[in-house]
C-alpha cells in the first residue's frame, strides 16, 4: 500500500461521506493530563466510520459486480454502513444477520434499503447464509472488516484527523477486528510525524493483544463485553498490518470502559456507544506515560441502544 493509495480513496469516497469535526474539551484535558483531539465519527453518515469503507469497497467494484448486488453478513454497524452506501450508489444489498441482532440495528438497515436475511446467531451461519446468497444472486460478498479496500476507506478518518491536527503524538483507536486500527496505523504512518498508534481493547475479547505477543492469530473464547462492535476477532489481512504498524495495545475493564463512555456523554455533551469509548479508556488507565502529550483519539461511533444505556 502508498500513500497515493489512501489519497485516492479518500478522493473517491468525498462526494459520499461527512468530513467529521474534531472536537476538544478542557476538562478532559484536565482529567487526562495531555491535550485530547477527538476525531468525531459518531457524527459521519448512518453514525459510524463503517460508512467510508463501506462505500469504498463499492466503488471499486466493475459495473457488472455492482449490477449484481453486494452482500455481507453483520449484526451491527457495517450492515447499517453497506446498506445507505448501496442506496447511494444505486446498489442492490443483502444483508445477512443474526435473528438476535438488536431491532433498532435491523430497522436503520431496513430504512437504508438494505434486504434482511436473518440467520441462527453462530459465526458459521452467517458465513454459509452470505455464501449461499453469493451464489443464488451473483452478488459480490463484502467482509466487514477483512478486506483491503474496507482499510483504506477506514484509514481516511485518521487522514483527516492528521490534516487537520499534523504534530500528533499518538493516535488511540478501538480494536476488534481490526479495519479501523489496521487504516489509522496506515494513515499514520504516510501522514504522521512519528506518531505511533495505540490500540484500546477489552481484556474480554484481547485477541488481539494476544496474537502481537504470541504473532500469530489468536481467537476468544467468550465475548462478554459491552463494546458489542470490537467481539469480532482479527482477520488474516488485518492482522499483518496491525504487527507492522501498530505500536501496542493497552487493555481495559468492563467498568472502565462504562466510566470514559459516561465522561465523554456528561463532558462532551456527544452520545458515543461503548465500543467508542475504550480508547479513552486505555489512555486513561496509563495517563502518567502520556501526560503533556498531544494525542489523536478517533470516536468510532454513536449507533447505541438509549434503552440499554449502561449507566
Amino acid at each position: 500500500m502508498t500513500s497515493q493509495e489512501l489519497q485516492n480513496c479518500h478522493k473517491r469516497i468525498l462526494p459520499f461521506i461527512h468530513r467529521t469535526p474534531v472536537l476538544t474539551s478542557q476538562l478532559l484535558n484536565k482529567i487526562s493530563g495531555t491535550e485530547l483531539y477527538f476525531k468525531c465519527e459518531n457524527f459521519q453518515r448512518m453514525g459510524a466510520f463503517k460508512m467510508r469503507g463501506a462505500t469504498h469497497a463499492i466503488l471499486r467494484l466493475s459495473d457488472e459486480q455492482r449490477a449484481r448486488g453486494v452482500v455481507t453478513h453483520s449484526s451491527g454497524n457495517f450492515a447499517q454502513a453497506l446498506a445507505l452506501a448501496a442506496k447511494n450508489l444505486a446498489v442492490k444489498a443483502y444483508i445477512v444477520m443474526p435473528s438476535n441482532a438488536p431491532q433498532v440495528k435491523k430497522d436503520a438497515v431496513k430504512e437504508y434499503g438494505g434486504e434482511i436475511i436473518e440467520c441462527v446467531p453462530t459465526h458459521k451461519s452467517r458465513e454459509q447464509t452470505a455464501n449461499q446468497l453469493k451464489l443464488e444472486k451473483g452478488a459480490t460478498f463484502l467482509h466487514p472488516y477483512n478486506s483491503i479496500d474496507v482499510i483504506l476507506g477506514q484509514a481516511t478518518a485518521a487522514m483527516e484527523l492528521l490534516q487537520d491536527q499534523p504534530d500528533l503524538q499518538y493516535i488511540f483507536a478501538p480494536v476488534g477486528g481490526g479495519g479501523l486500527i489496521a487504516g489509522t496505523s496506515l494513515a499514520s504512518f504516510f501522514f504522521g510525524k512519528n506518531c505511533p498508534v495505540i490500540g484500546g481493547e477489552p481484556f474480554a475479547v484481547d485477541d488481539a493483544y494476544r496474537s502481537l505477543i504470541s504473532g500469530k492469530l489468536e481467537t476468544n473464547k467468550t465475548t462478554h463485553t459491552i463494546a458489542d462492535g470490537l467481539k469480532m476477532p482479527l482477520g488474516d489481512i488485518t492482522f499483518p498490518i496491525i504487527k507492522q504498524y501498530v505500536s501496542e495495545i493497552i487493555r481495559v475493564e468492563e467498568e472502565e470502559i462504562t466510566s470514559a463512555m459516561r465522561l465523554i456523554w456528561e463532558r462532551m455533551k456527544i452520545i458515543i456507544e461503548p465500543s467508542c469509548a475504550v480508547p479513552l479508556a486505555a489512555l486513561l488507565k496509563e495517563k502518567e506515560r502520556f501526560s503533556s502529550k498531544k494525542i489523536g483519539m478517533i470516536l468510532s461511533g454513536g449507533n447505541v441502544d438509549l434503552s440499554n444505556l449502561p449507566f
